[in-house]
């Protein structure tokens, strides 16, 4: 049932609702729970959250000038700016706060494969959940 909560922490956490998994995921390791089943669980959610993003963005032109839109206009060109200048790669970057999202919005917008979006972003969400339970690990 906790593995299932930090599925659903990571999964909020990649979109644009505010939710901490990083959070959760140290709870979880301070209770003895299995950091390799925490870490795929997490990376999963994680993962998938961003690829409702990316599916957000190739809808969301559709709706970009409706109040509750959770970008506005400025950021949406940045970011299509910034995808556009350094690719698929920059998807290595998805992990990062607010940028995240904004990556991989665009990257939905800038309607990119699926199978390199997927691997990219899951490397480099996997890779931060694996450096917070190291460090966990070092305390």
């Amino acid at each position: 049932m906790n593995y299932l909560l930090l599925f659903l922490s990571a999964l909020g956490a990649a979109t644009v609702l505010p939710f901490s998994s990083e959070a959760t995921l140290v709870w979880l390791l301070s209770d003895d729970y299995a950091p390799g089943w925490l870490w795929g669980m997490a990376t999963l959610g994680n993962t998938l959250g961003s690829v409702i993003n990316a599916l957000l963005g190739r809808y969301c032109l559709h709706f970009k000038d409706r109040r509750w839109f959770p970008v506005n206009e400025r950021q949406l060109v940045r970011s299509q700016q910034w995808f556009a200048r350094y690719g698929y790669w920059s998807l290595l970057l998805a992990w990062l706060p607010v940028i995240g999202d904004a990556l991989t919005l665009a990257a939905g917008v800038m309607r990119v494969r699926w199978w390199p979006f997927i691997v990219l972003v899951a490397v480099g969400k996997g890779g931060r959940y694996a450096a917070v339970i190291f460090a966990w690990q070092q305390m």
